[in-house]
């Protein structure tokens, strides 16, 4: 009979190298995989700017990558050398499969959550200091995760919002931003008097130090949009850089306003008509008020 140690030595020549082989082979598999990933991450993010947003998502989406592939690779290669040591391997995978599957029944949620951010970020929906509107919430946002979007509103609430709830998103600061105005003057005005000012004003903000490197275009007028109940509505807008297109809209109309009260042009405003009826047979008077117009 064969002595322990003889059958030891016979099972290490035949297995032991084995077992060692799927080890190191793994290991150089991962490093080939993390050497390939990051050069792909250092062709993407341009040099000199580690510290933009495209190099925190890339980075992002690379760590995530590394991880998934080692967790891959390094599970094959036990199931591997598990094989070597004589274990039936087929009966753990089946009951892998089933604790899989439950846990995924109950963490379905986190799941998409997962995947949604993961694409979220792979597609460059939106970034860090975009204005969004997610699942009926808009703001600022502040930070993307694989499971959750952080947003900020203008009165400084900050919504969580679960990746897996955004089925639409709305960017409204995704590479430059477009500010829509509707000016509105009294009937009795010269249009395209009016239409002139306007130009006079909006070529005035250009021009100007501060706002002028705001603006990617000069404004365009577009004409009349509608007509109001006592108001000629007049359509313009800027195209400016993102999340400009307010301040840009504000200022113009504190320009307009300067501008139309200089010219005398009306701007039209809301008023209540007072009216005095003849008295009834007690001798009181009937006093009334029409609906508001503009």
């Amino acid at each position: 009979m064969k002595s322990i140690i003889d059958i030891f030595l016979q099972w290490l020549i035949f297995h032991g190298i084995r077992i060692l082989a799927i080890v190191i082979g793994a290991f150089i598999v991962v490093q080939i995989l993390r050497l390939v990933i990051r050069k792909f991450r250092n062709k993407l993010i341009p040099p000199g700017k580690l510290e933009s947003e495209r190099a925190k998502r890339t980075e992002t989406l690379v760590r995530i990558t590394e991880n998934v592939a080692r967790v891959v690779i390094f599970s094959a290669a036990v199931l591997m050398c598990m094989k070597e040591f004589g274990i039936d391997i087929a009966p753990l995978l089946a009951g892998v499969g089933i604790v899989g599957l439950a846990v995924g029944f109950g963490a379905q949620s986190l799941v998409k959550d997962v995947i949604n951010g993961f694409f979220i970020l792979l597609e460059n929906r939106m970034s860090v200091r975009d204005v969004v509107e997610i699942a009926g919430k808009s703001g600022l946002v502040e930070s993307i995760g694989l499971r959750v979007t952080v947003l900020r509103d203008l009165e400084g609430k900050v919504h969580v919002v679960p990746n897996g709830e955004i089925s639409t998103l709305t960017n409204m600061t995704k590479e430059w931003s477009r500010a829509v105005l509707e000016i509105g003057v009294a009937y009795k005005e010269d249009v395209d008097n009016v239409i002139e000012i306007l130009n006079e004003v909006g070529e005035e903000l250009r021009k100007d130090k501060d706002f002028g490197p705001l603006l990617l275009e000069p404004m365009e007028v577009l004409g009349i949009e509608s007509f109001g109940d006592s108001s000629v509505n007049i359509k313009l807008m800027f195209k400016t850089k993102p999340i400009m297109q307010w301040k840009v809209a504000r200022e113009f109309r504190l320009r307009v306003k300067r501008a139309f009260d200089e010219k005398k042009i009306e701007i039209p405003f809301p008023h209540r008509t007072l009216y005095v009826g003849e008295g009834d047979s007690t001798g009181r008077l009937k006093i009334g008020i029409t609906k508001d117009t503009e």
